[in-house]
């Protein structure tokens, strides 16, 4: 038996014996994939090879939980997945085992992929992270020509944006508030797009910035013998300009 099988066989067991694998469904399983895709990439960030090692084994435990419960389903089993697989990297791949150039096959890829397509943002999953998705579709969108031509349009329309939300502001309307500044955050992304940087990274390094810079914040204060609570907004301001002196000079720390 190989390891892959005996795997099989493990999950097999489990949704026989567990009280708790037993009883899950695709369903109630699609939290646990999106958590275990982000300690994915959570390792590769770490560059932490042991800890790469085992995030990627606990993805492919979610592939096979899922095929586990459709085999028992009658839809599908595991192997189906891998010869659906086997059979979408060779027809994707003509240039490697055909005959036709690299650029011939992506050429055809996106003819074929939009002739396929009701409408050329289909395939986009709506449970993508918000960022993520609102730069595919405006990818997707430029894809027919629905884009700005330059960088200073792209400026406007984040100005253009920016007024809307002040005016709605100024009106009080929480609807109209949420709906501006979900206008602001497009406007941004359409940005990102234009300087080929992706937004998803962009903010999650600074999600990062900002927790390393608050946390040597909170440090520095207990240093000080202060509490953060009763510092004033100036006080914890210095701190904060230290914290990004302090980052510059350790970004890792």
């Amino acid at each position: 038996m190989t390891p892959f099988e005996e795997l099989l066989k493990i999950m097999q067991t489990l949704r026989e014996k567990c009280p708790w694998d037993s009883k899950q469904t695709h369903e109630s399983l699609k939290k646990y994939m999106i958590e275990e895709a982000y300690e994915l990439l959570d390792a590769i960030d770490s560059k932490d090879d042991h800890r790469l090692k085992e995030e990627l084994g606990d993805v492919l435990l979610q592939v096979v939980f899922h095929s586990q419960i459709a085999k028992e389903r009658g839809a599908f089993d595991v192997w189906d997945v891998i010869e659906t697989l086997n059979e979408k990297l060779i027809k994707r791949h003509p240039h490697v085992f055909g005959n036709e150039s690299a650029q011939e096959v992506l050429s055809k890829w996106e003819e074929n992929k939009v002739k396929e397509r009701e409408s050329v943002l289909d395939g986009v999953p709506k449970s993508l992270p918000a960022l993520m998705r609102s730069q595919k579709l405006q990818d997707r969108a430029s894809l027919v020509g629905f884009d700005f031509e330059s960088i200073e349009q792209v400026f406007e329309k984040i100005e253009e944006e920016f007024r809307e939300l002040k005016d709605a502001i100024k009106e009080g309307s929480k609807k109209a508030i949420k709906h501006e500044l979900g206008d602001v955050l497009t406007a941004v992304v359409e940005l990102a797009r234009f300087l080929k940087v992706d937004a998803e990274e962009c903010l999650q390094e600074a999600n990062n910035r900002f927790e390393r810079r608050f946390r040597y914040l909170e440090k520095r204060a207990k240093e000080l013998g202060k509490d953060l609570k009763s510092m004033t907004l100036q006080e914890m301001d210095l701190l904060w300009m230290e914290s990004k002196r302090f980052d510059y000079d350790n970004p890792q720390e």
